[in-house]
């Protein structure tokens, strides 16, 4: 999909300020306690060229390599729909429909997510941290949370359209 400049500049913009935002998010205490709960999962040992075979080129690069895909190219940015929203790497549920809302960035976006489902992690990759989430199951990479959310949370994670799968 061609990215337009205005609305590059304008995610970027929005991105960059939740990215300065981050560092006031509390990590939560039960991370160690998701991410043991999912040990001895198979997805976990799958090898590089499963992944491959089993996913598109898109949602490889953004599950298993941590990329991002552009902002506004997702159809699932403006589906509303009753559902639920799951990993596309191993169907884990990770939202419900009723938590979506249109946060203008381009990217699906939740004010909450189901807690037992997912870890986080400290992310530098655009120098100011960031709190990147994961699938707890197969540890695919989903997407970013920022403090720059609604109520009640205040919280917005942003995911990334191709590391979900919507059931409706």
């Amino acid at each position: 999909m061609t990215l337009h400049r205005r609305r590059f500049l304008q995610s970027s913009a929005l991105a960059l300020a939740g990215a300065l935002a981050a560092p006031a998010l509390a990590q939560s205490p039960s991370q160690s306690g998701t991410e043991a709960r999912f040990a001895d999962s198979p997805w976990r040992r799958l090898a590089d060229a499963d992944w491959k075979r089993r996913l598109a080129p898109d949602s490889y690069r953004v599950l298993r390599q941590d990329w991002t895909e552009h902002p506004f190219s997702s159809p699932l940015d403006h589906l509303f729909r009753k559902g639920v929203y799951v990993c596309a790497g191993c169907d884990l549920p990770l939202f419900r429909s009723e938590w979506k809302y249109d946060s203008g960035t381009g990217w699906p976006s939740f004010w909450t997510v189901m807690q037992q489902n997912i870890a986080t992690k400290a992310d530098f990759a655009l120098v100011a941290e960031r709190t990147e989430y994961h699938c707890a199951r197969c540890l695919g990479h989903q997407g970013h949370v920022f403090n720059d959310g609604p109520r009640p949370t205040g919280l917005r994670y942003c995911n990334n359209g191709v590391a979900l799968r919507f059931v409706g």
